[in-house]
């Protein structure tokens, strides 16, 4: 098959190395299957989209809604590549998947008002999918509620009227979306379980995402949340998507 492409921007070795594994996990996917680019370290190479699958892009520290000048050279840097990388995914209708960072980012390029009316504290929440959530394929297999890990600074507050609401939450309504047929965004992170939610809490225990002190509890609450139904829509999107290397691109 051909391999499927993730976009990393986060700067720590550890907490990049371990996204990419639980990407990995959870999509069941081998390491000659991901190809990761590590958009934080260097600017993007040339890209020929038909050489994958699809294109997941992770988390990131960077928060896209702060004014320009409060932005590092390297996150301008990053959000216009990626920008200009959705030009052509969108154009496609590429199968695309953003996690956390993906609302910003495809939600922005698609016209949605992002900002900090949303933010979430960092741990579970519950998710209710809409009526069109329901039928949609890549949460086949999901109940109609489940849990899953959050922790952002922003979110989207309006989708544009072409996007399609699949997810919402009682502090955060747009929880995951669909632009399209095959490009969606999701604000909670179906690549974490409770182990992957506690190294991100001592690793950004001083980031501003919650008091330091408060670090020891978040790890403790962690571990009483079943995230399991969210970490199924990683392996629905490379199931669905998969591809040979014979068949044409989308």
């Amino acid at each position: 098959m051909k391999p499927f492409l993730l976009i990393a921007t986060r700067p720590e070795d550890e907490t990049a190395d371990s996204e990419y594994e639980q990407i990995l996990r959870f999509g069941e996917l081998t390491e000659d299957q991901l190809v990761r680019i590590r958009l934080e370290a260097a600017p993007l190479p040339d890209l020929h989209l038909d050489d994958y699958s699809g294109v997941i892009v992770g988390g990131s520290p960077f928060t896209g809604s702060v004014p320009d000048e409060h932005k590092s050279d390297t996150q301008r840097r990053v959000e216009a590549e990626i920008a200009t990388l959705l030009d052509e995914i969108v154009a496609r209708d590429m199968p695309f998947l953003g996690a956390c960072y993906g609302v910003g980012t495809l939600g922005r390029h698609q016209g949605a008002i992002i900002d900090s009316t949303y933010s979430e504290p960092v741990g579970g929440v519950r998710i209710t999918l809409t009526e069109e959530g329901t039928k949609d394929p890549l949460l086949e297999g999901l109940p109609d509620s489940f849990d899953a890990f959050v922790g952002h600074k922003e979110a989207c507050t309006k989708l544009p009227d072409h996007a399609v609401l699949l997810a919402s939450s009682a502090t955060c309504p747009v929880q995951m979306f669909r632009i399209k047929q095959n490009l969606y965004g999701t604000q909670f992170h179906p690549e974490l379980d409770a182990d992957g939610l506690a190294e991100r809490i001592d690793i950004y225990r001083h980031s501003g995402y919650f008091a330091p002190e408060d670090a020891d509890e978040l790890t403790r609450e962690a571990y009483r949340w079943d995230v399991s139904a969210s970490n199924r829509i990683l392996r629905n999107f490379t199931r669905r998507y998969a591809r040979s290397g014979s068949e044409p691109s989308a």
